[in-house]
């Protein structure tokens, strides 16, 4: 019976918590107190801090200053509880006595040991109630008792950037690095969390660093994080300054400088790291990192070359001599991507396949060339045979690289071409039949290729008139070849022959890529715009989406606009294969502030 009676105390108790709670919440402090009240009659322990809080909460600072004190009384004073003072403190400091509260504040920093677990308790506590100039006074007097060791960086960064202190925040970074508990890398994470993009900020951190290093000129930790906040301002001939400096201090021959050429590829600062590269080159070929920056500095110019819009063939074929020029003196790099890269200027930017296939067969018979390497030469140079015309020498090559590499996805890649090629010469029923294979093949984006083809013929042979379709797969392999002008007119002249065929959105996206290859990005988006609002539930819907996407990204650089095409694909195409890749994008633009 008792035990029944204790359970429905209980029970009540509990109703009358969760009331008084949701009284808290709805910020009705009069009704929660009452209830509060109550309950720290009948259970002081229980419900002593939530009946303080909801005094302090109220206004109710004289009441909750005389049950804090009467609490703190009670209580022994060995062994010393440096939470019952930072209460008390509290209490005071909503009352308005800040000469009490101080007093209280002072005496629970006494009580800093040193111990690292009391040390983060103490300086979390402090932070929830807003004082985080105690919080910091914790942590250095933690690191003051254990002889200022390189530790609590971090944490005194977040506090002082807190304060908008920023000064001391990087000071404080400085102080702990570089260390086990702060490097470079984690010092950069830091001040890009604390930061952003916000480039007032930015700069206010970057005077305290070049302070820093006037008075240190020999810390390349501070050099370093300088870099980098260069970097985050997009000012690329100062990070390559600062990094020219560093790696001519410790005399690394070229080290940094590379690493920072590397950043700025990735950030698409090709001409940041042709200088960078140009620097290493200037050094002399004796020096370590000369051909490895002479080699990347023509891969730099290459990608270059492919992102710039207004490209000629002239320049093409003007790299192009650079790269001859490279394999002569080096031709050992006739076995790798180098070579690659070299046919791939005269043949889809120079108007010269001939002499591209020239240059691949010569990097084929290179001894030394690796087995993978040979297997991308020999795809290279199937679909250059394609470009010229010479359609069996391009599946008999294909067809090789599908002998040597049947269980890669080199293999399958190879498959896929011959599929194409057959597709291309309207050879149908043989390109079905080889993309029934390969749509279970063990690689997503060959198989998921080799359905969306095979998907275009199966709906678009309607009652075995196939006119359409041979016209279309012969407008796809003029654009292979980069008759692009012959390309637009076989595709105005299936819309206007067949007004009403299905083949419509896919001429409509061909046009669209015809017009990204141009780089006409205008053109493409009013295309893609088409398809999505006139085709939008047909099969090529989540693509034209997705390519929006990717043009405003990649392109355009207008990252709002891109974020609003990636959730409509991931909202209306759930089950697109495009998916995976827009919340890659979305949490990455997430992460660079995008909101």
């Amino acid at each position: 019976m008792l035990c029944m009676l204790l359970a429905a105390a209980g029970f009540v108790h509990a109703q009358s918590a969760a009331e008084a709670r949701q009284y808290m919440e709805q910020k009705d402090y009069s009704r929660a107190l009452s209830i509060y009240e109550d309950l720290y009659k009948q259970s002081p322990d229980s419900f002593y801090h939530e009946y303080l809080d909801a005094l302090l909460a109220g206004g109710k600072y004289k009441q909750a200053e005389k049950m804090a004190e009467k609490r703190a009384a009670a209580l022994p004073k060995w062994p010393p509880m440096p939470d019952v003072n930072l209460e008390l403190g509290q209490v005071y400091e909503k009352a308005g006595k800040a000469d009490k509260a101080k007093v209280q504040y002072d005496s629970v920093l006494h009580m800093v040991n040193g111990d690292d677990i009391l040390t983060g308790n103490l300086a979390k506590a402090f932070s929830e109630i807003g004082r985080y100039d105690y919080a910091i006074a914790v942590y250095e007097t933690a690191l003051q008792r254990l002889g200022n060791p390189p530790m609590y960086g971090r944490q005194l960064a977040t506090l002082y950037a807190r304060q908008d202190n920023l000064e001391m925040a990087v000071e404080a970074l400085l102080r702990s690095g570089p260390s086990l508990f702060t490097t470079a890398e984690s010092a950069k994470e830091l001040l890009l969390e604390l930061m952003g993009n916000d480039q007032a900020k930015l700069r206010r951190v970057q005077k305290t660093l070049i302070k820093k290093i006037n008075q240190e000129p020999g810390n390349n930790y501070y050099g370093e994080i300088l870099t980098w906040v260069y970097t985050q301002r997009d000012d690329w001939d100062g990070a390559l300054m600062q990094m020219e400096a560093i790696d001519e201090r410790n005399g690394e021959q070229g080290r940094r400088v590379m690493d920072l050429a590397r950043r700025a590829i990735a950030a698409r600062q090709y001409e940041t790291a042709i200088k960078a590269y140009d620097d290493i080159i200037a050094k002399g070929p004796g020096k370590p990192y000369y051909i490895m920056a002479k080699s990347e500095r023509l891969t730099t110019a290459f990608t270059r070359l492919q992102h710039n819009n207004a490209r000629r063939p002239e320049d093409a074929l003007a790299l192009a001599a650079l790269y001859d020029s490279f394999l002569v003196e080096f031709p050992k790099y006739y076995t790798n991507k180098t070579a690659s890269e070299f046919a791939a200027l005269y043949a889809e930017y120079g108007n010269n396949p001939h002499r591209a296939i020239e240059i691949l067969k010569t990097a084929i018979n290179e001894p030394d060339t690796r087995r993978n390497m040979m297997g991308t030469f020999k795809l290279q140079l199937g679909d250059y045979y394609v470009l010229i015309g010479r359609m069996w020498e391009a599946s008999l090559t294909y067809s090789q690289v599908d002998k040597e590499f049947k269980q890669d996805a080199m293999g399958e890649d190879a498959r896929f071409r011959n599929a194409r090629l057959a597709y291309y010469m309207g050879d149908f029923d043989l390109a079905q039949k080889q993309l029934g294979i390969l749509k279970s093949g063990t690689s997503n984006l060959i198989a998921n290729d080799a359905i969306d083809l095979s998907v275009l013929i199966t709906e678009n042979v309607e009652d075995s008139n196939t006119a359409p379709l041979h016209r279309f797969a012969y407008a796809g392999l003029l654009l292979f070849q980069n008759q692009d002008s012959a390309a637009v007119a076989l595709v105005d002249s299936i819309a206007n022959a067949f007004p009403k065929h299905p083949l419509n959105d896919d001429l409509t996206m061909m046009r669209a890529r015809i017009a990204m290859k141009h780089r006409d990005f205008p053109a493409a988006l009013a295309h893609l715009k088409v398809v999505i609002d006139k085709y939008g539930k047909d099969v090529l819907g989540d693509d034209a989406v997705f390519t929006t996407a990717e043009i405003y990204h990649n392109d355009l650089h207008q990252p709002l606009e891109a974020q609003k095409y990636y959730e409509q694909l991931i909202i209306d195409y759930p089950g697109s294969t495009f998916v995976q890749t827009a919340r890659q994008r979305l949490n990455e633009m997430k992460a660079e502030g995008v909101q």
